[in-house]
């Protein structure tokens, strides 16, 4: 019997590699447990430029909207990077599809794994102990308001909106979070200039004294993205706008030591997507050694969006393994390197056939061997 259906969008650079992982740990969890899934592929970004001339064609949103959730891997490709005049862009499909889905929430959950702190920028005492989320609103904000360039090219305007109900959706989710955590959140804006970051004030100030159990501090922008490589550990939950949250939790992959370790799901009131923080990195594309955790631990906060916790254990306790065996691509430095697909095909094997012991005397130091 099918459990859940998940709309697939692989998309571009690196993106099909790394979904394909992240399939696998799909297919590991269903085999152990039993139980099946429902995979549906679909296109978007430049990939589907290149299809059908748009970004985010009319099937892929049918496909999307079908789903119990939607797994993507990245979007972006330089031949529109290096082009700010073309009307048609691949991050366009990434945005329309937010807007179709009605999603407005980002997570993004940044952990301080102990075998990696050396390859953080920041020292050890600095990010020892780090553990928060990241609550970006996804539809609102600079990034959806009015836009537009004066006939003259002189002048370009870029309008930034927000509503009570916008900030209200997801300031809640923020709250009910950081009593599952560590009773904190920060709200981070700018509101000794911006009109919208007053307005964010004024309701979550009000949603707070609903939550008493819970201490609400406000932080303006700039000091925030100081404080995230000064006391990162100092942050439980932050709520922020879309593009605060957008810079912000860029930045703060850095803690993890690889932007390739960093999960995100976005959420509607009736639609979830996953995928990894990194981009489509398409210097790498087909070359089979971009990092897949990210987008394979997407599939774990998955599960547990589908409350299917003993799932997300299997996949969140297998990662954390390879992590601390000291194997992964080469971007983690590690003691034994793979490539993106021996990475998957590892993990698979842990969480499939319950493997105890990695027999990592069996691994050349160069290259793994499946185990």
């Amino acid at each position: 019997m099918i459990t859940k259906k998940i709309a697939v969008l692989p998309g571009d650079g690196v993106g099909p590699e790394v979904v394909a992982q992240a399939v696998k740990v799909i297919e590991a969890v269903s085999e152990k447990h039993n139980i099946k899934f429902e995979l549906a592929y679909a296109d978007i970004g430049a990939s589907a430029i290149d299809k059908t001339g748009v970004p985010l064609p009319d099937a892929t949103i049918k496909i999307c909207r079908e789903a119990d959730a939607v797994l993507l891997g990245a979007i972006g490709d330089p031949k529109y990077d290096n082009n700010p005049e073309a009307k048609v862009r691949p991050e366009q499909g990434l945005l329309g599809l937010r807007k179709e889905l009605d999603i407005y929430l980002n997570i993004r959950p940044v952990i301080s794994y102990k075998s990696l702190h050396a390859l953080s920028p920041l020292k050890e005492e600095i990010i020892k102990g780090v553990d928060m989320v990241i609550y970006r609103e996804l539809t609102g904000g600079i990034y959806f308001g009015k836009k537009g360039t004066k006939e003259d090219g002189n002048v370009a305007y870029d309008t930034c909106r927000y509503s009570v109900k916008e900030i209200d959706r997801i300031a809640r989710k923020a709250f009910e979070a950081a009593r599952k955590r560590s009773n904190k959140v920060t709200l981070v804006d700018k509101a000794n200039v911006l009109e919208t970051s007053k307005l964010w004030r004024r309701v979550v100030s009000k949603i707070a004294t609903e939550y008493p159990d819970v201490t609400l501090e406000y932080m303006y922008v700039d000091n925030a993205s100081m404080q995230l490589v000064l006391t990162p550990s100092e942050f439980d939950v932050i709520l922020t706008g879309n593009m605060f949250g957008d810079i912000l939790s860029d930045e703060a992959s850095v803690i993890a030591g690889s932007i390739g370790l960093l999960p995100s799901a976005s959420y509607g009131d009736k639609n979830a997507l996953f995928e990894p923080v990194h981009g489509s990195y398409p210097q790498a594309a087909n070359q089979d050694k971009a990092n897949p955790l990210a987008t394979i631990l997407s599939v774990a906060m998955m599960f547990e969006y589908f409350d299917m916790q003993d799932y997300a254990n299997d996949i969140y306790g297998a990662v954390k393994r390879v992590i601390n065996e000291g194997i992964s691509t080469e971007d983690l430095k590690p003691r034994i390197f793979t490539s993106c697909s021996e990475l998957g095909d590892i993990i698979y094997t842990l969480i499939a056939d319950n493997l105890v012991d990695l027999n990592t005397a069996k691994m050349s130091t160069a290259k793994s061997v499946i185990i």
